[in-house]
């Protein structure tokens, strides 16, 4: 189980994250300089529904599997571009933020 403080700063990096735009699970712990994907997604998992959970997504662009719906839902009313053959998966060329405020 993560500390409290890696708990806090993963969703910090979330509630940063502009409308529109995504952050891989790889991409958060690695602006916050600790652990991975598998431990920023079980951050999401046990506390994220108070921050804007649906911009988190998998490195290929595709949501987590178990709000896939609604997070493509969220992300198309916020203007983020998909791609893909379904058109599903965020483009992540174009809506991947980089944590800084010219983003």
């Amino acid at each position: 189980m993560p500390s409290e403080e890696y708990v806090e700063r993963v969703l910090s990096v979330v509630e940063a994250i502009p409308p529109g735009s995504v952050m891989a699970y790889g991409d958060i712990a690695e602006y916050v300089g600790a652990g991975g994907p598998r431990q920023v997604g079980w951050v999401m998992s046990h506390y994220g529904g108070g921050v804007p959970w649906w911009r988190v997504v998998r490195a290929d662009g595709r949501p987590a599997d178990c709000h896939a719906g609604e997070a493509v839902r969220m992300l198309r009313a916020e203007g983020a571009p998909f791609r893909g053959p379904a058109g599903d998966r965020v483009d992540m060329t174009r809506a991947r933020w980089g944590g800084d405020s010219d983003s």
